[in-house]
Formats: C-alpha cells, structure tokens, sequence
C-alpha cells in the first residue's frame, strides 16, 4: 500500500527503536499489529488481545503500555521501543535466574519491568507500597510481583521473573 491515505487512513511517523517508519494506517489499527504486521517487529506479542495479559508491553517515551489497545495514530511522531530495541542489563537477569520457560511473555515482561523500574525511580508508589513517603526505596518482592501484576506467565515462571527484576533493582 503506498502512502497516500484514504478517508478511514492516515499517513504517520513512528519512531521505533530509534528508527523512523512512515506509515500509512487505518485508523482502526493497533499500535501492536502496526508493529508486528507493518514494521515486521515480532518480538512483541499478541496474546489476549484485550490488555489484560501484558504480552503486548512496549515502551513509549519510556513508559509501558499495552500496544494491543493502542491506536497505532495515537503515537505519530513519539518514541517506541520493542525488545528488539532493548539492551538492558534485564535480559542477563531473565537468563540467570530462569525467568522465563516458553519465552512467548518475555520480551513483554522485560518491557515492562524497564517502564516498572522507572515508574518506581521517579517515585510512583504501589498498592504494596507501605510508607508512601519512602516509595523511593528497595524494592522488596511483593512490591516486584504488585508491580508486575498485569503481566502474566502461563508456564509459572514468576519466582525466576520476581529474582531477576529484583537483582537488577538491587
């Protein structure tokens, strides 16, 4: 398809993994199927399809959200990181401490644990977050697991998942 848009299309610019892709999307088009479909990324997963699984998680200006229920025209001209741009010390850990087994959720966990990292750097408290005032601190392993609540493992590899995030952390 060539980049003139048609009445349901828009031509936009996606900055992914420092790379520049211009598009032509319909604007029912998920951010998620842009990226595996359009830009050829299939690092990041489809899993539910209705953001409640946490296979999708990409990166926007850093912080994490569920490309499957995002419009990909929502994002013209930000920055987008996939695991295929990820170089994070998150990776090694993953390795180490078995924090994955089918590996279908992981490059989704490891997004989001990054955006969680930061989310928790900057200071953004939890529900497990005991003292508010020192939201800042270590994190322990039920702030990990709260905070990575909305990622799923079907094979029930949270312990390697919750030891490699908090290695990191630490």
């Amino acid at each position: 398809m060539g980049l003139t848009p048609s009445t349901a299309s828009s031509v936009i610019s996606l900055h992914i993994n420092g790379e520049k892709h211009q598009l032509c999307v319909d604007h029912r088009t998920s951010l998620l199927d842009v990226l595996r479909e359009n830009v050829g990324l299939t690092g990041t997963k489809k899993g539910c399809d209705q953001g409640a699984c946490g296979a999708c998680t990409v990166l926007l200006d850093g912080v994490r959200i569920n490309s499957c229920l995002a419009l990909a025209v929502q994002y013209d001209d930000r920055e987008i990181t996939t695991i295929e741009g990820v170089d994070h010390p998150l990776q090694e850990a993953f390795v180490r401490h078995d924090g994955f087994q089918c590996g279908y959720c992981t490059p989704g966990q490891i997004c989001s644990a990054i955006g969680m990292l930061a989310e928790h750097k900057g200071g953004a408290p939890s529900a497990a977050t005991e003292h508010l005032s020192e939201s800042d601190g270590e994190l322990s392993d039920a702030e990990i697991r709260e905070r990575m609540s909305g990622n799923l493992c079907r094979c029930g590899a949270y312990n390697g998942i919750v030891a490699a995030i908090g290695e990191v952390a630490r």
